[in-house]
């Protein structure tokens, strides 16, 4: 009997950077910057080597090394921030299922992600991985006619298998007031071979109107991969949006943001949300001020045309929508 044959996303998945030894010698860090380095931090390295390829040699502030890269700096504690800055705990309807806003509801798909961003607001969440069929939660979505809108979250659903999203996007659309079905990943920035032709045949058949949203803080995690591979899901009729994350050191300024935005329109992606950074513990030395988030908001539409300029939004908790800043 032969085996089954590993889908190329998950043999490059594999290859990921997942110790600071192993990065230390592929950026070329020198044991003074090796000092910043946090070797035990609680949410653990996890960086994809398309990424870790784009990052400058012995630099310590290049924005995607920041983004992806723990430092001591993780370790210290503030008291105004948090292990669940959002309180999702709060809206647990089932073990993976949430629900915030009115219409629509979010499945905790996985707690598996491609990447591991250290400003992550859910890396305290307690996942619940033992049940793949999510039979409870598709329970309640079928009991709640008022819940029109399903958003695959996680962790990032891309990391399930093809398989595992066919048995979940069937029993969606099989469920006849669900009317979208919106899929939030990261994956592609760094593995943007997990869109193969196998996921696209996924999306095609669905019978609901599948929304993509993709997560990018800076220009330089695009590549003409990444591009081909968002390219495919648009000519599914498939919108495609990005949210951001407001970063210190790594898109706190007007230029850097101005180009992310350019970039995202000339491929037809509409930039969605630029969030001001949630206080989850470990992220403070990420924080930017609000003034300074309105400031670079200006100075985007003054520049781009009014469908390229992202939403300042922060999450308040019990809020029923996010808070245009």
């Amino acid at each position: 009997m032969s085996l089954p044959l590993i889908p190329l996303w998950r043999t490059i998945l594999r290859r990921n950077f997942t110790r600071p030894e192993e990065l230390i010698s592929f950026l070329n860090l020198s044991e003074e910057q090796q000092k910043l380095l946090d070797f035990s931090p609680n949410f653990v390295l996890n960086l994809p080597r398309r990424l870790a390829e784009k990052i400058e040699k012995g630099s310590l502030i290049d924005p995607l090394f920041l983004q992806f890269v723990p430092l001591k700096s993780e370790q210290m504690i503030h008291p105004e921030y948090t292990q669940d800055p959002v309180m999702d705990a709060n809206f647990v309807l089932e073990e993976k299922l949430l629900q915030k806003y009115s219409g629509r509801a979010l499945i905790i798909s996985t707690s598996a992600c491609a990447m591991h961003c250290r400003y992550c607001f859910r890396k305290n969440f307690n996942y619940q991985t033992h049940d793949k069929t999510f039979a409870k939660e598709l329970e309640t979505i079928q009991n709640d006619p008022t819940l029109e809108e399903i958003i695959l979250s996680g962790g990032d659903p891309l990391s399930l298998s093809n398989e595992t999203l066919k048995a979940l996007l069937k029993n969606l659309a099989n469920i006849a007031h669900v009317r979208r079905i919106r899929f939030h990943t990261r994956f592609p920035m760094g593995i943007p071979e997990r869109i193969d032709s196998e996921f696209l045949a996924l999306l095609k058949e669905s019978p609901k109107q599948i929304w993509f949203v993709i997560h990018a803080n800076h220009p330089r995690e695009f590549d003409a991969d990444v591009w081909h591979a968002l390219k495919s899901v648009q000519l599914l009729g498939i919108p495609v949006l990005n949210q951001s994350v407001l970063l210190r050191g790594v898109n706190d300024n007007p230029e850097t943001l101005l180009s992310l935005c350019q970039e995202l329109i000339d491929h037809g992606i509409t930039p969605y949300y630029l969030h001001q950074l949630d206080q989850v513990q470990g992220a403070k030395h990420f924080a930017v001020p609000q003034s300074i988030g309105h400031a670079l908001t200006a100075s985007l539409m003054a520049n781009l045309p009014g469908y390229a300029v992202p939403k300042f939004v922060q999450e308040i908790p019990g809020k029923r929508s996010k808070t245009i800043l």
